[in-house]
């Protein structure tokens, strides 16, 4: 794997196998290459907090160089373009580029490279517009496999923004092709029928009682159209489509909660439940850590980068 963009071309057994290997992470194990010799970059044109604190977690535990980066103070603000800033890292010594940027499938001219282009820095995707977020899909599939230690079979409703997730989409991708029975909740507006190849619509009240997971997603206001942020109201949302405590009450004695982040409290999510016991929201952030050394691994391993095996 000389890059990891999207789960769109993984199987059930290479995310068992990321599973796995971040859980032996979780556990205290550590790399069986030295990496100390292996620079990468965490390059994020949009905000972030968890994915991209995460990622440098996962990077310094490796045992990696990390260089930083801000968007802010560099030549993107003078007109160079993505790809020259990547050959500026290349250039330079920098293995591995983690990359959140807003246009969707921003990779794709990165990978495919043209006969008189050099290139040569591996690409994780930490977040492509409203495309793919390949790590929060990954580590979401770790929670949940640590509750019930299987996908096939088990009901899961991703409810909210769905249109603008990126979220949404690798994790409906994603829980299909692991055999999962994926259902639809939120305002009809944020829905699109080409969703229907993955899972089916359903009001969010028919879905609290039977699901194992529910999945909460954010209200991405950043991604809105001015009239459509105009109508919006909080306390509607939160009433309609939101997890209050009379659903909350409602939910399976095993079922599990999961939101992203950042929470828009008492919107998607009341806050006086945030932290409750059937609350993954915490557990999701801590096994984002050990998911993200597990796919850098695998792209270190595919590259060949690291000194001798220890």
């Amino acid at each position: 794997m000389q890059h990891f963009v999207t789960v769109d071309n993984l199987d059930e057994k290479q995310v068992l196998a990321l599973i796995k290997r971040a859980q032996y992470f979780k556990q205290g194990g550590r790399p069986t290459r030295d990496l100390s010799e292996v620079y990468c970059v965490n390059m994020f044109f949009e905000d972030s907090t968890r994915t991209h604190t995460s990622f440098e977690m996962a990077e310094r535990k490796l045992g990696l160089n990390v260089l930083q980066f801000d968007p802010k103070q560099s030549s993107v603000n003078k007109g160079e373009t993505l790809y020259d800033t990547l050959l500026t890292m290349d250039a330079l010594g920098v293995d591995l580029a983690v990359i959140r940027h807003s246009q969707n499938e921003y990779y794709a001219p990165l990978i495919a490279l043209a006969p008189d282009q050099t290139l040569d820095i591996g690409i994780i995707n930490g977040g492509d517009g409203s495309g793919q977020h390949p790590s929060q899909c990954l580590l979401d599939m770790l929670t949940i496999y640590e509750q019930f230690g299987k996908f096939a079979g088990l009901k899961v409703a991703i409810v909210g923004d769905l249109t603008n997730s990126r979220v949404a989409k690798s994790n409906m991708e994603l829980l299909h092709k692991l055999g999962a029975t994926v259902y639809f909740s939120g305002p009809s507006y944020w829905y699109d029928e080409a969703f229907e190849e993955y899972g089916t619509y359903r009001p969010l009240d028919e879905l609290v009682a039977q699901v194992d997971v529910l999945m909460l997603l954010r209200v991405q206001h950043e991604r809105h159209g001015a009239t459509e942020e105009q109508t919006f109201s909080k306390e509607s949302y939160h009433q309609k489509y939101g997890l209050t405590t009379d659903r909350y009450a409602k939910l399976k004695a095993d079922a599990i909660v999961m939101h992203p982040g950042p929470i828009n409290r008492d919107v998607e999510f009341d806050s006086s439940l945030v932290e409750a016991e059937k609350s993954s929201f915490k557990a999701q952030m801590q096994n984002g850590v050990f998911m993200r050394m597990a796919m850098l691994e695998k792209v270190i391993e595919g590259r060949e980068l690291g000194g001798k095996t220890k």
